[in-house]
């Protein structure tokens, strides 16, 4: 699913933050990748997605280099392929929970059709998911910015599901929840991973999640040739 080879990434006038010589994630694999603050995984997570692009190296998502395809090309391939949870959630809050979710099948006729042969519809197959993860009927057409954070988080994470993305992204979406929210979140996102077997790449902070996942990686332990 994802493959890394000699990838070394900096800002400008720095040294590299990212620097790993190999790395390789299966279909359907869940990775737990953690580190300190500064350390680099919120990079990593960017180069996994082609939203950034490596000064040296490759990074490649179902066996396409993103840095050999030109920059329209790479967003349509993110759109049809991967789903990401961001640590602040980015919902737009002008748009009520559902149109949220659909947000992903406005932007890729691949999620679309998938999440069609699932449910019959996107739309029917988005509240699908919203009922998976907790959220009734009666909070779909409430603005996202009327909820509260627990339940944004679940409006992401279903927005990221949505169409059964073949990798998932989570960038550290637990941060803000106890951990009574936070166990919940968890056997949520990891059974639907599991359900459209996709590759769940997850960083965090807490030590405490990584015993539910098939691989557990430290940045600093993978970035080999951090100055």
């Amino acid at each position: 699913m994802l493959q890394i080879r000699n990838l070394r990434f900096a800002w400008p006038g720095a040294a590299d933050c990212v620097a790993i010589d190999t790395l390789d994630v299966g279909p359907g694999r869940t990775l737990f990748l953690h580190g300190p603050s500064g350390c680099g995984k919120s990079t990593l997570l960017g180069l996994m997605a082609g939203v950034l692009q490596a000064q040296h190296g490759s990074v490649s998502l179902l066996g396409q280099p993103w840095a050999a395809l030109p920059a329209g090309r790479r967003d349509a391939r993110r759109a049809d392929h991967v789903g990401v949870i961001f640590q602040q959630f980015n919902l737009l809050p002008y748009l009520t929970v559902l149109d949220n979710v659909l947000l992903p099948c406005r932007f890729s006729a691949t999620r679309a059709e998938r999440a069609a042969r699932s449910a019959g519809t996107p739309a029917a197959a988005a509240q699908a998911l919203l009922q998976r993860m907790g959220l009734t009927a009666d909070l779909w057409g409430r603005r996202a910015d009327a909820l509260s954070v627990g339940q944004q988080q679940r409006v992401a994470a279903a927005r990221a599901l949505l169409g059964a993305p073949e990798l998932v992204i989570a960038d550290e979406p637990t941060s803000a929840l106890d951990t009574a929210l936070r166990d919940g979140f968890m056997d949520l996102l990891l059974g639907a991973c599991a359900d459209n077997n996709s590759t769940l790449v997850f960083v965090s902070h807490d030590d405490r999640l990584a015993e539910r996942f098939d691989e557990r990686l430290s940045l600093p332990t993978l970035n080999r040739a951090i100055a």
